[in-house]
């Protein structure tokens, strides 16, 4: 059974009480029981993690690759915009990163039409809702089997 983790960023666990017009009013917990039903279905062990900071994500990101995860789904939140260390993060480990936003960025404010960590991820799921979350357990699937 093939490990992934799932990280969420700063600000989502508030999805369902800040700005539902962007975001909606499904709620994180509702974001990962939905994956969770989806990575049991197709047979892959998810885990769950959430912060508001940033240097606690890059500790993930690196203990991922060394406690075997094949695969990781990440929503950096506003720091897909400037962490530069979250994006040297993901680029020194060796597991595959999809990026996941809820919201359209490219059609938002000008600042958030930029992704610093995009480049180094096996790719980006934007505006899709929370469906992108679902797309990109999919996605990452596909991914290590052709590893």
């Amino acid at each position: 059974m093939e490990k992934i983790l799932l990280i969420n960023g700063p600000n989502l666990n508030r999805l369902g009480k800040r700005e539902p017009k962007h975001y909606g009013k499904v709620t994180l917990r509702d974001v990962e029981i939905s994956v969770q039903e989806l990575a049991d279905e197709m047979g892959l062990d998810l885990s769950c993690y959430q912060s508001n900071h940033e240097g606690e994500i890059i500790d993930k990101l690196h203990w991922a690759e060394d406690a075997g995860f094949k695969g990781i789904i990440m929503n950096p939140g506003a720091f897909t915009h400037y962490s530069y260390a979250i994006r040297d993060a993901i680029a020194g480990i060796d597991v595959p990163v999809i990026e996941v936003h809820i919201s359209n960025i490219h059609a938002r404010e000008s600042f958030r039409h930029v992704s610093v960590t995009a480049p180094v991820t096996a790719g980006q799921i934007v505006g899709l809702g929370v469906k992108g979350y679902l797309l990109a357990l999919r996605a990452i699937e596909t991914i290590i089997k052709e590893r």
